[in-house]
């Protein structure tokens, strides 16, 4: 018999904002198109969508909707900066004073005053004579690991590094296709019902990449839709596939100390690994409402929200 998923997580309630799915837009390339116009000055600009914070040397940084970012010295008095984008910035990252924030249309920004000024370092919008599969791909997660190295992930498998602060992005291959769980052809039985393997969805063959994570050892995780996973044990040269024992999408991961990562997303399921993905074992979230981030605190309590508000904390020392 299965072990009963412990349940530490305690529901804290509804916050004030709501998150929604990432799509990326498909804009013609032009002088004015919003990857490369910035974003419009807004006196509400801190009751917008915002999707992603990161704590700098001396403050926070949010970003969000229409190339919007604030900034913060104690996360409670905010104002907008200037930003050389309007596209959706949908994740970032920080390294002491340097920032950088990435969204839809390939769009990267970085900050070397933690966050005060911006300057574009990339920006790829969908391109009609374009074959490339991320055509436009939005950038969904960041990660960077020193001020110079820097990893950033998104749709049909876009997998990008830095070694030089994002002053140049290479494009990495992930490796292809998920193997799927099980397979089947989808073809019904004379009477006309299908059965729950014919109903199973197949592996994706360039899965969306949702999430980035580097453990103690400085292995690389990223996570994706369909409970596809990925592992580099050297720096994203090369990649072996790995899978969560449940099919769903990944929304993000975290890094707990050691080898240990928590991932979260569909319908509220969490799991963790002790030993960077190998093994996975499920963490009663307490909801089967879609986790759409989270984060550490310093003293080791996990804090994800998701959809409809949703918040739930596991404080340190609770069954994990």
């Amino acid at each position: 018999m299965a072990k009963k998923p412990d349940k530490p997580w305690r529901i804290l309630g509804a916050a004030a904002f709501l998150t929604v799915p990432l799509i990326a837009l498909s804009l013609d390339v032009a002088k004015n198109d919003p990857s490369v116009s910035s974003a419009e000055m807004k006196p509400k600009a801190s009751q917008s969508l915002l999707l992603d914070i990161a704590r700098t040397d001396s403050g926070y940084v949010v970003v969000g909707e229409r190339g919007h970012i604030l900034i913060s010295e104690d996360g409670k008095v905010w104002r907008q900066v200037n930003v050389p984008t309007r596209s959706t910035l949908a994740t970032v990252s920080a390294q002491g004073a340097a920032v950088w924030a990435a969204g839809h249309d390939g769009v990267i920004l970085n900050s070397t005053d933690a966050g005060r000024t911006w300057q574009r370092q990339r920006a790829q919008p969908w391109a009609a004579d374009s074959q490339s599969l991320t055509n436009g791909s939005p950038v969904l997660d960041t990660l960077f690991v020193s001020a110079s190295e820097g990893y950033a992930v998104g749709a049909y498998s876009l997998l990008l590094k830095t070694v030089d602060g994002g002053a140049s992005w290479s494009e990495l291959s992930i490796g292809g296709s998920m193997p799927a769980q099980k397979s089947s052809e989808l073809v019904a039985t004379d009477s006309g019902v299908f059965d729950d393997s014919d109903l199973t969805l197949a592996a994706e063959s360039d899965p969306h990449l949702n999430a980035i994570a580097r453990t103690a050892s400085g292995r690389l995780l990223v996570m994706g839709e369909r409970g596809a996973g990925f592992r580099s044990d050297d720096s994203g040269a090369t990649w072996s596939s790995i899978r969560l024992p449940y099919g769903g999408s990944v929304f993000g991961l975290l890094s707990l100390g050691g080898e240990q990562v928590l991932s979260f997303g569909l319908r509220g399921n969490v799991y963790q690994s002790d030993d960077a993905g190998s093994v996975w074992r499920k963490i009663d979230s307490g909801t089967e409402t879609s986790l759409i981030g989270g984060t550490v605190s310093a003293d080791g309590s996990i804090l994800l929200v998701g959809g409809n508000g949703t918040v739930v904390l596991r404080r340190p020392g609770e069954s994990a």
